[in-house]
């Protein structure tokens, strides 16, 4: 006797695929630790998954197959009885005394048919609740079984032909119970893996804390030393592979210094000793200028061109003097305090041929700030000498007050600065390339290098960018910490 099976579905995985392949490509997206605990995470959340269903439906499978096995040895043992208690003239009544008296687990419902009359004892599941394809395939003479709802209840419903009597023999097992039973499981299934997921999330935040907390130091340590602070060191810590990388890294970091220092000492000592034969020099170009009208034409050209090369040499000096004092720590600031418009208008017509608008507003106007004069005047000369030298001129100075800082802006009507050397124009002995391009440069590119540490000095911030007016040529913009209310 074969009995068709209705299998249980497998569970598809291809939706937990789609999402771990979508979690790990945003997760890449993330921070180094922010990823290890994704992935920790999602790895025992599929695993939990996985292992979920696994036993879900092997539990699911092994108490149906029991109570299946069950239900089979009850219905094929009350068939028998109802075989040989049939007979060509037995009465009704008898055949429903015969259906209520069979031996039952609790809860089924016994159904028989004889001819064309179905008998049962229970209205609770008739003869019309038996599913139209398991009764064509009994009444066929194939013993069958199907899972099914009746009224919202689940049932195993089992029927078995008695051909020698034209009858057949049903029987309907309800499933309600390993319906609960399932349910508390997968509640608890569950519950105890979205535990676990909390709890490797806890794990994987304190495993990638400690993990990755030499690559934090080393990257602290790395940030330190972007900053300036060259006597920054790492420690070995208790990890003996990182001692190696440790060592590595401080040896690295003092070689660093070392040729820092040396380079700012030879910088320092040559400027210094630039200056006793530059003054000799400047001198006597001096001399040679108050007896210039006593010169021929070609003898005054020469004398122009070494008079103007030696002020240039004279102004790269100084520039490299006061950049050294930056480089090995000595620049200090000699704060006053003082009326920004008025310096600025003072400023200006100190360093400025020609007169330039200065644009205010009338809370600037009155805003005083705390600042080195000197450094401030070499930054608004810097700032105007490069807007002659590579913009025909500034054309506007624009004082602001935000909070407490004060913001000074010289715009140019100039050809512009390119995006890639915006970020580029600071550094020293930069020209820019159109510049270079014109053959229109006269300096050496340390004026705006100036500027960007004196305005660092007073812990400040400088930049340059487009002017905003739409109109060609480029602003320079400084903010300042400095606002005294």
């Amino acid at each position: 006797m074969s009995w068709p099976e209705e299998g249980a579905a497998a569970p598809n995985l291809g939706f937990l695929s789609r999402i771990w392949h979508r979690a790990g490509s945003r997760a890449r997206r993330l921070r180094l630790r922010t990823r290890i605990i994704l992935a920790l995470v999602l790895t025992t959340l599929l695993l939990s998954a996985l292992l979920s269903v696994t036993v879900f439906a092997l539990t699911r499978q092994n108490l149906l197959n029991g109570r299946e096995n069950d239900a089979l040895a009850t219905v094929g043992f009350n068939a028998s009885v109802v075989n040989r208690r049939l007979s060509p003239d037995i009465e009704s009544e008898a055949l429903q005394n015969l259906v209520s008296t069979l031996a039952t687990p609790e809860g089924s419902r016994p159904v028989l048919r004889v001819g064309s009359d179905w008998f049962q004892p229970s209205f609770e599941f008739e003869q019309g609740d038996i599913d139209e394809r398991l009764r064509r395939t009994v009444e066929g003479g194939t013993p069958a079984r199907m899972r099914y709802r009746v009224r919202d209840k689940p049932f195993l419903v089992i029927g078995i032909p008695i051909p020698g009597h034209n009858a057949s023999y049903y029987e309907a097992t309800p499933l309600d119970e390993i319906e609960d039973t399932l349910g508390s499981l997968g509640l608890i299934l569950a519950s105890a893996g979205g535990g676990v997921t909390l709890a490797s999330a806890g794990v994987g935040f304190w495993a990638s804390r400690r993990l990755l907390r030499p690559l934090v130091d080393i990257g602290a340590a790395a940030q330190s030393i972007a900053r300036g602070d060259l006597s920054t060191r790492l420690e070995a810590g208790a990890a003996r592979e990182l001692v190696a990388l440790t060592d590595s890294f401080n040896e690295m970091v003092g070689a660093l210094q070392d040729r820092i220092a040396r380079d700012e000492r030879f910088a320092s000592e040559v400027s210094h000793e630039l200056r006793s034969p530059l003054m000799t020099l400047s001198a006597s170009v001096e001399v040679m200028n108050t007896r210039r009208a006593e010169l021929p034409e070609r003898a005054r050209t020469a004398l122009d061109l070494l008079t103007e090369d030696v002020d240039r040499f004279e102004h790269l000096v100084e520039d490299l003097l006061e950049i050294s004092r930056f480089d090995v720590g000595t620049a200090e600031l000699d704060l006053d305090v003082f009326n920004l418009l008025e310096f600025v208008e003072n400023a200006v017509s100190a360093t400025s041929p020609v007169e330039i608008p200065i644009v205010c507003d009338l809370v600037t106007a009155r805003t005083r700030v705390r600042a080195d004069k000197r450094r401030m005047m070499q930054v608004i000369d810097n700032l105007l000498s490069n807007a002659q030298k590579y913009a025909g001129g500034a054309v506007r100075i624009t004082l602001g007050h935000q909070m407490k800082e004060v913001v000074i802006a010289v715009d140019d009507s100039g050809p512009g600065v390119a995006d890639d050397e915006k970020e580029h124009i600071f550094d020293r002995f930069s020209r820019g390339r159109q510049t270079v391009e014109r053959g229109t440069s006269t300096g050496v590119g340390l004026g705006l290098a100036l500027v960007a540490e004196h305005v660092r000095l007073h812990e400040g911030r400088v930049w340059c960018e487009d002017r905003p007016d739409g109109q060609p040529g480029t602003r320079f913009v400084v903010h300042l910490p400095i606002a005294v209310p």
